[in-house]
């Protein structure tokens, strides 16, 4: 059992289902306005010549505030961090919807909530000692929120008498909700300048944003948000001077680079798919189904991927043969008619999110600890979307200058076989790691180098 931010008891399977929750919220703001784009103009008065921005002013906000998560975290904990991001979520969201000036203000707003809880969930999996599954369920949580957002902004829109102001703000309660859950499995505060000495509950990695304790040290149980409180501290500074930081260490970069390149992918995928499918023929309304159907159909391979990821025999194949895989997939999509969409959609879909649920994976499997988890997934996440931003851009430029699709698509097959090489280095080399001691711990499922 865990500890709540107010002491009380919080099963596992709770902080599960807040972790869930959470990852959910985290993509109906980009999926819903992706599945409505050429109405927002209208809706909004927004110049159709900042369509472009709007697709990335969310992406441009992850790549910006990434530094933001684990400051916060160090000061108030991780779960009441994610509770207050998912807050300021929800009031993004009906900001820019209410009032038309913020919708660029707003959506950046949003981006960046968006990014401070998505940096911590694989440092509380992490912490947690979760399994492959743990963040298979997550990655499916995201997974799992995109589809919904797309799939059901126009029915909303419609239930709204038209509304799609309302169809769009409607998602702050889904928010709130996940807020209150995962604040009432939150952490505990860590006192500013100091890092907690925390122990390990029996084999596995060390658990907390902390350097771990000597055996035998007293400690808390954990908390749902990755925290133990201890008996004894030790200031920050000795453990910067026993490690490398993640910047120097290649295994970290790598890394940074597949969640960045598949990042890049699926944001210009998810910001163009519709847009292009009408062009094909289709009615807005089943571009929109379509999008939709991108994001179901990946929800199993969103789930499997770091359950598979797991084993270095499936990840050896697995790493690189998803870029290969996205790109024949993308030029499938490009090539097919309109009859056929709904089939080739739903492959991109697969491949695209398996790469994803991969992305999140390595931040787990090749990090040493907790704390050395939180600090890459905030490099891999802050660096990788900060390259991921140039995605929607970039397509929709493309899509400008040359007039149809065929070069937007080729760019992006192209990019996703150097997505294939960033995961080929990326499970190769040492584990990063900040932790005290760089030495693996029994049991813990990152070992020193999956292959060689």
């Amino acid at each position: 059992m865990k500890r709540s931010f107010w002491g009380g008891r919080v099963a596992p399977w709770l902080v599960l289902l807040a972790l869930v929750l959470v990852s959910v919220n985290l993509r109906p703001t980009i999926t819903t306005v992706a599945g409505v784009m050429n109405q927002v103009n209208g809706a909004f008065g927004l110049d159709p010549s900042l369509l472009p921005l709007l697709g990335t002013l969310p992406v441009l906000a992850f790549g910006v505030s990434g530094p933001i998560a684990p400051w916060l975290a160090r000061k108030v904990g991780t779960g009441p961090t994610v509770a207050l991001a998912l807050v300021v979520l929800a009031v993004a969201l009906v900001l820019r919807v209410m009032v038309p000036a913020l919708l660029l203000p707003g959506t950046f707003l949003a981006g960046a909530a968006i990014m401070t809880a998505s940096v911590l969930v694989p440092q509380i999996v992490k912490a947690n000692h979760g399994t492959g599954w743990w963040t298979g369920l997550c990655t499916m949580g995201f997974g799992l929120g995109a589809a919904l957002g797309a799939g059901l902004v126009q029915p909303l829109e419609h239930a709204f008498g038209g509304s799609l102001a309302w169809a769009l703000g409607v998602w702050a309660l889904p928010a709130g909700a996940g807020a209150a859950l995962i604040f009432r499995a939150g952490g505990p505060t860590a006192a500013p300048g100091v890092a907690t000495q925390v122990a390990t509950a029996g084999p596995g990695p060390a658990t907390g944003n902390r350097p771990t304790a000597a055996p035998g040290t007293p400690s808390q149980a954990p908390t749902a948000g990755g925290e133990r409180a201890a008996t004894s501290r030790v200031p920050t500074s000795d453990a910067s001077q026993m490690v490398t930081p993640l910047r120097k260490q290649r295994t970290a970069w790598a890394v940074t680079a597949f969640f960045g390149l598949q990042a890049m992918l699926y944001f210009a995928i998810t910001s163009w798919l519709a847009v292009y499918l009408t062009s094909k023929g289709l009615s807005p309304a089943d571009a929109a189904a379509l999008l939709a159907w991108f994001s179901l159909a990946g929800l199993p391979a969103s789930l499997l991927a770091p359950v598979l990821a797991g084993r270095p025999k499936v990840l050896r194949v697995l790493a690189p043969g998803l870029g290969i895989s996205v790109a024949v997939a993308l030029i499938g999509v490009l090539l097919v008619p309109a009859a056929l969409q709904f089939p080739m959609v739903g492959v991109l879909g697969v491949v695209q999110s398996a790469g994803f649920g991969l992305g999140m994976a390595l931040v787990v499997i090749r990090s040493a600890g907790p704390q050395s988890a939180g600090k890459l997934s905030a490099m891999s996440q802050g660096f990788g979307f900060a390259l991921a931003s140039l995605g929607p851009l970039a397509a929709g430029l493309l899509h400008t200058w040359t007039g149809g699709w065929e070069a937007t698509f080729l760019a992006l097959a192209a990019e996703a076989l150097v997505l294939a090489g960033a995961g080929y280095l990326a499970i190769r080399g040492p584990v990063a790691s900040v932790e005290m001691s760089a030495e693996p711990r029994p049991g813990n499922q990152s070992t020193p180098e999956l292959v060689r």
